[in-house]
């Protein structure tokens, strides 16, 4: 069976994208689903330092999901990243669409653009339930899709 790849995007691949990528694979492994996530960010330089956002770790840890589910370190994204992935997810359109329009202006109208927002427009504790919604969501689907 191939496993098919999802993307998620944000801006510093430090927070949103990196909690949606680890509770989707942490539900997609659950339940046996040929779906992998991996996320990127569009501007990574905007982010202080450190690999992965303190209101993520705690988050996914009260959620039970190890943090072997979302990469190790924050990437910039690449061409490659979105000619690998079989979906493309970015979790603000107001944000991010106008960043892949100026980077990569052929990808526009080849992702799908969820609505949620960065601090200080909405909070860690109303935008990671709003991202865990989403992906619940998006697996249900995909479960349904493959007679899960």
């Amino acid at each position: 069976m191939t496993t098919r790849k999802l993307l998620f995007i944000c801006t510093g691949n430090f927070y949103r994208s990196r909690f949606a990528e680890a509770v989707f694979n942490h539900r997609a492994e659950e339940l046996g689903l040929p779906w992998k996530a991996f996320s990127r960010g569009l501007a990574i330089h905007y982010v202080p330092e450190g690999d992965l956002s303190g209101h993520t770790a705690a988050a996914l840890a009260q959620r039970g999901v190890h943090l072997r589910h979302t990469g190790p370190v924050r990437v910039q994204i690449s061409d490659d990243d979105l000619q690998s992935a079989d979906m493309v997810i970015a979790l603000d359109d107001r944000e991010h669409r106008p960043m892949l329009r100026d980077m990569f202006p052929e990808w526009e109208n080849r992702i799908t653009f969820w609505g949620v927002q960065d601090m200080p427009h909405i909070w860690p504790e109303e935008a990671l339930p709003a991202i865990e919604a989403r992906v619940g969501e998006l697996i249900a689907a995909l479960a349904q899709s493959s007679g899960k």
